[in-house]
């Protein structure tokens, strides 16, 4: 091979790093440092070599003895945690109107439901909400019309 096909193949080879590159680089470092892996002194060395690294092929060395990270994936929502805070809010507020309504009426001898109509209310607004959230906060009749903000006009400026 001539000296020419060499300097080609390394120009196709060798790919500028970006800083975006650089810096996630320096981050596995650094919580590599963080987690007592590296020392300060070694950590510091390393990041002063990263930001002057030219080449992508050159930032490998800086993490090939470190162990792969790999980020643990989110875990489902168990419980009541996979509903949003104000739909348990409102689930919490129409249990509370409904115990409070029951005991009403077990206090009242009255010999019909009548809470059944305000429990009614209750639970069916908790269910329009509960279908609200659901479709991403677009209300089930159809998108909401925004008011347009007012057009700026330009100040006005004083001729001296």
């Amino acid at each position: 091979m001539n000296e020419r096909q060499d300097i080609q193949i390394h120009a196709e080879t060798a790919v500028r790093a970006s800083d975006t590159e650089r810096e996630r680089i320096a981050k596995l470092v650094s919580e590599a440092a963080g987690e007592g892996r590296l020392s300060i002194e070694e950590a510091d060395d390393r990041l002063e070599r990263i930001y002057t690294t030219r080449f992508r092929h050159e930032l490998a060395e800086f993490v090939a003895d470190l162990p792969a990270s790999h980020p643990q994936a989110p875990r489902p929502a168990r419980g009541l945690d996979r509903f949003p805070a104000r739909l348990r809010v409102h689930a919490a507020v129409a249990v509370v109107l409904s115990v409070v309504l029951v005991l009403r009426w077990v206090a009242m001898d009255v010999p019909f439901f009548w809470p059944a109509g305000p429990m009614f209310v209750l639970w069916g607004s908790f269910l329009l909400h509960a279908r609200f959230v659901r479709a991403g906060g677009v209300p089930p009749w159809g998108h909401v019309r925004r008011r347009r903000a007012p057009a700026r006009t330009p100040a006005l400026q004083e001729t001296s």
